[in-house]
Formats: C-alpha cells, sequence, structure tokens
C-alpha cells in the first residue's frame, strides 16, 4: 500500500513540476515581450526628445563637449 502511495505523490509531484516548468517559459516570454516593447518606446522617446530627457550622464556629457566655461589670462582666475 505504501508503494502505491509514494508512486503517486511521485506522480502528482512530476505534473506539479511540468506545470510549473510551463508557467516560468510563459512568465519569461512575456518578460522578453515586455522589455522589447519598453525598448522600442524608449528609442522612440529619445528620437522625438533628441535624447535629452533622460539620466544626468547624458546631459552632462553635453555639457562638457567643449562648450564649457573658458578661463582667458588676466581673467580673475589669474589674479
Amino acid at each position: 500500500m505504501g508503494a502505491v502511495v509514494s508512486c503517486i505523490q511521485s506522480v502528482f509531484r512530476t505534473i506539479g513540476r511540468a506545470i510549473m516548468g510551463v508557467v516560468n517559459g510563459i512568465g519569461s516570454i512575456l518578460m522578453a515581450i515586455i522589455n522589447g516593447v519598453i525598448g522600442v518606446i524608449d528609442v522612440i522617446v529619445g528620437f522625438l526628445t533628441c535624447n535629452y530627457c533622460g539620466s544626468r550622464r547624458g546631459r552632462m556629457r553635453r555639457r562638457s563637449g567643449g562648450m564649457g566655461r573658458r578661463r582667458h589670462a588676466g581673467g580673475p582666475a589669474t589674479i
């Protein structure tokens, strides 16, 4: 009798693991699709805003592109 119960438990455990594997696969597929859609939206927003709205790194890079404050000889920095 114990062998029959053990066999039934094993069958249910296997079915449960198979179902969880399918659910995990579906979740992974949905996450990949959602990440792809977010990436496309990010590209569209970046194109429409010339990539200016975003992280601080992007803005810092643009400001320090050679157009910053320049010190000239004879100015207050040389006193």
